[in-house]
């Protein structure tokens, strides 16, 4: 089996092939539901971590990792502090400039080329960026092992500063573009055969991203940072990653950018192949001609993961809520659920004509800084249990048990249904229970009305007045445009 030696991934071979890659994994965060920042906050996160080593794995190197991370809010006070010190730079205020983790090549030639074209990408878009900072990492501390080391890329912090007009969403949506933009444009450049050890694992304004191949015991020594007092956020979500037919790698680990994933999209070929296949009559009110440069929406070489939050990150990007998304993609099992109300089969069967279901084994959290939430597929067939407490905080894992709670603490508690979903309004301050949730998406535009003026079925066609089209000089063309 041939091994790329930058990346350790193996090519195609045999019966192995990248684009089945799979994996099971466990996930958690812990969130304080008003929105109230502290280091506790991230402390706690990273000991759920550690309590799911098992659900994680390891190659023959017991100190190589399949994949471990933390997402949280970005640390405005954290980020201003480091920024001044190594980099003599004044950050804006928040919401005014992104940060967030590159991995870049080892080698001087292309680790200057992928800064330098990421850079350009920038300041095309009319950002600025305000500097790089490599990355504190501690490998012999964490106890690396040779597998992890030989694929570590180099980890640096990229600081952006907002453009004049651009704030809130649309520099959001600059920073979507400039990432999907500098990401093709390094790899498709090459750059001197490691163009695949560059990957933006985060850049926004709103969240960030610590992640790599390694355990999640690895994860807290490995990078300093998140041990800083000053580190604090009102949100952590981690992953501890088992690639079940997958070959580990630092870009594989999770979280993604705005979810984690336990399970498995069984679904994906088709669904990376619609996705792809409507990128010729997609259009956009908010990007308009920039959208091409999102192409290709699922990145390449991805995990099943990492395709779901590509498709998750275009629907959010373009004007859809993060929970309105979700269920979008992970709809409940509607078609023959004879007591579902008709408002929610309305929105399911009018969103089924758009998106397929990315189905499966699989338990999903997510967040985009105004709320985080966790939703079960349809057979329910990944546990998820969670604890709300007195103190306004909600812990959600794969298992119970991975945060010591004192009982007199625990207001509720509870399981992800099979379908259902867990949300927190940061906003609000509250959990918002399932049913309102999907109400108040489903009944926001008339899904029934437009079903019944548009939906056409194929028993009101008449065959007799429709042109079957059995033209023989342009039958061998159209066979083969559809597959044949």
């Amino acid at each position: 089996m041939n091994v790329n030696r930058d990346s350790c991934r193996p090519s195609k071979l045999g019966l192995y092939d990248p684009q089945l890659e799979r994996d099971s994994c466990g996930i958690g965060f812990v969130a304080q539901m008003e929105g109230r920042q502290s280091h506790r906050i991230i402390q706690d996160a990273l000991t759920v971590l550690e309590q799911m080593e098992h659900r994680g794995a390891c190659g023959s190197e017991a100190n190589t990792g399949d994949g471990a991370g933390i997402l949280t809010a970005l640390p405005y006070g954290f980020l201003a502090r480091v920024a001044a010190d190594q980099l003599g730079v004044e950050l804006p205020q928040p919401g005014r400039f992104a940060a967030g983790l590159v991995f870049l090549p080892r080698k001087a030639t292309p680790y200057e080329a992928a800064r330098r074209m990421t850079e350009e990408v920038i300041e095309g878009h009319g950002q600025r960026v305000l500097g790089w900072r490599p990355v504190p990492v501690q490998p012999d501390e964490a106890d690396l092992g040779a597998t992890a080391r030989d694929a570590q890329p180099v980890i640096e912090q990229l600081f952006v500063a907002a453009g004049p007009g651009w704030d809130g969403d649309r520099f959001e949506r600059q920073l979507y573009l400039i990432r999907k933009q500098a990401s093709r444009a390094v790899r498709e450049a090459g750059v001197v055969g490691q163009g695949e050890l560059f990957y933006i694992s985060s850049l926004s304004s709103r969240l960030i991203v610590y992640r790599g191949m390694l355990t999640p015991a690895q994860l807290r020594p490995f990078y300093p940072d998140l041990s800083d007092p000053e580190y604090i956020s009102h949100l952590a979500m981690v992953h501890s990653r088992f690639s079940t037919n997958t070959f580990p790698s630092w870009d594989r680990a999770q979280p993604m950018r705005w979810m984690c994933h336990n399970g498995e999209i069984n679904t994906l070929r088709g669904n990376v192949n619609w996705m792809h296949a409507r990128e010729g009559v997609m259009r956009s009110e908010v990007f308009g001609e920039h959208l091409r440069e999102v192409f290709p929406v699922i990145e390449p070489d991805g995990s099943d993961s990492a395709s779901f939050d590509n498709a998750l990150e275009l629907l959010m990007m373009n004007g859809r809520s993060l929970a309105e998304a979700v269920m979008m993609m992970i709809p409940e099992a509607w078609q023959n659920h004879e007591t579902m109300p008709d408002w929610k089969r309305a929105f399911y069967e009018y969103h089924s004509c758009l998106m397929e279901p990315w189905d499966g084994p699989a338990s999903i959290a997510f967040t985009d800084g105004q709320c985080i939430g966790a939703v079960l597929d349809r057979n329910g067939l990944r546990p998820s249990r969670y604890y709300v407490t007195h103190d306004d905080r909600v812990i959600l894992a794969s298992e119970v048990g991975v945060l010591p709670v004192e009982p007199a603490l625990v207001r509720a508690k509870g399981r992800l249904e099979p379908g259902r979903m867990l949300l927190i309004d940061f906003q609000q301050g509250r959990v918002v229970p399932d049913e309102e949730l999907k109400r108040h998406w489903a009944t926001r535009r008339p899904y029934a009305r437009w079903l019944g003026d548009q939906r056409i079925q194929l028993s009101d066609l008449d065959p007799a007045r429709y042109d079957q089209a059995f033209d023989p000089d342009t039958l061998l063309e159209r066979m083969r445009a559809h597959g044949y």
